[in-house]
């Protein structure tokens, strides 16, 4: 026969909660219920996770291509090239300014 200081050990008292939830219907039930309900979450969570990180994805993409075609974009870029002439006869002309 087993004392009473044998329940209290962490191997005993798992194995008597697995055997009380097999055995016991409601247990069950409600194992399966918690397991079913889990899974949804976490392939809700997962597909959550998925679409965000795709449109995060689509809005850089899609800035990076705006920011590239724009014409504020092209307007700095020629204004950049007009500060830095390689030409030294542009380049004295613009010093001149």
């Amino acid at each position: 026969m087993m004392d009473l200081e044998d329940f209290v050990e962490p191997e005993v008292a798992a194995t008597a909660v697995v055997a009380a939830a097999i055995f016991s219907p409601k247990a069950r039930k409600l194992l399966r219920k918690g397991a079913v309900y889990g899974l949804a979450g976490a392939l809700i969570a997962g597909e959550t996770a998925a679409s965000f990180g795709k449109s995060m994805a689509h809005g850089f993409q899609k800035g990076r291509v705006s920011a590239e075609s724009s014409p504020q974009a092209n307007r700095q870029a020629v204004t950049t090239n007009q500060q830095q002439p390689t030409d030294p006869a542009t380049k004295s002309i613009n010093q001149g300014k």
